[in-house]
């Protein structure tokens, strides 16, 4: 489990096809930046974008996962050397800055507006329609491994319509986070609010 909380903008140095033919996966190798990886050992999650992943190899101030085919498939930000979103999972004493994000992408956006208004900066996302009942107005969503609150939710009318939702990311997010670097048309990770989940599994089967 991690918070959504970035702890570090690492970077992917290097990607290495693993043994298996066309459908088997990669090895990163990722320079930590500023996260501290003294306490991490192999076998321990890391958060990669929004991607839970397990450590293989630790040297230094790098270290190494294998991401298979099917992850890379629904992924982002994956598949080639660049910056990345970094956090350690979560301890049961730390506290809980964001909100409980377990690492598993639910679906890819796409960014549709990215601007500054006065000293923040307005991102506006259209998710998939299946993923658009998990958002509401002051609940939560990852994007790209980051914790942010909705302040707007658009339900898109048409067949291939999904949720346009909008978030106001303040200057610290923008400087801590590879969300600086967003454009109009990238896809980015997304994890809908883990309880919101629950919820509607619970009343669908209410319905029943």
């Amino acid at each position: 489990m991690f918070t959504g909380i970035v702890a570090a903008v690492g970077r992917i140095e290097s990607i290495e096809s693993l043994a298996g033919g066309a459908g088997a996966g990669v090895r990163l190798t990722v320079h930590a930046g500023a996260l501290d990886l003294s306490d991490v050992a192999i076998g321990d999650s890391i958060a990669i974008q929004g991607a839970c992943m397990t450590a293989v190899r630790i040297d230094g101030p790098r270290f190494a996962v294998d991401v298979s085919r099917e992850s890379l498939s629904k992924t982002v930000g994956l598949d080639a050397p660049g910056e990345v979103n970094l956090e350690k999972a979560l301890r049961l004493a730390d506290r809980l800055g964001g909100h409980l994000v377990s690492g598993h992408v639910d679906g890819l956006g796409e960014v549709a507006c990215f601007e500054p208004v006065g000293e923040s900066w307005l991102l506006a996302v259209r998710a998939p329609r299946e993923l658009g009942k998990y958002l509401a107005y002051k609940g939560s969503i990852t994007v790209n491994g980051a914790s942010l609150t909705v302040n707007r939710v658009v339900d898109e009318d048409g067949e291939a319509g999904g949720a346009l939702f909008e978030i106001n990311l303040i200057p610290h997010t923008i400087e801590a986070t590879t969300l600086k670097s967003l454009k109009p048309g990238a896809r980015v990770n997304l994890e809908v609010d883990l309880i919101a989940r629950y919820v509607e599994r619970m009343l669908s089967q209410d319905r029943r």
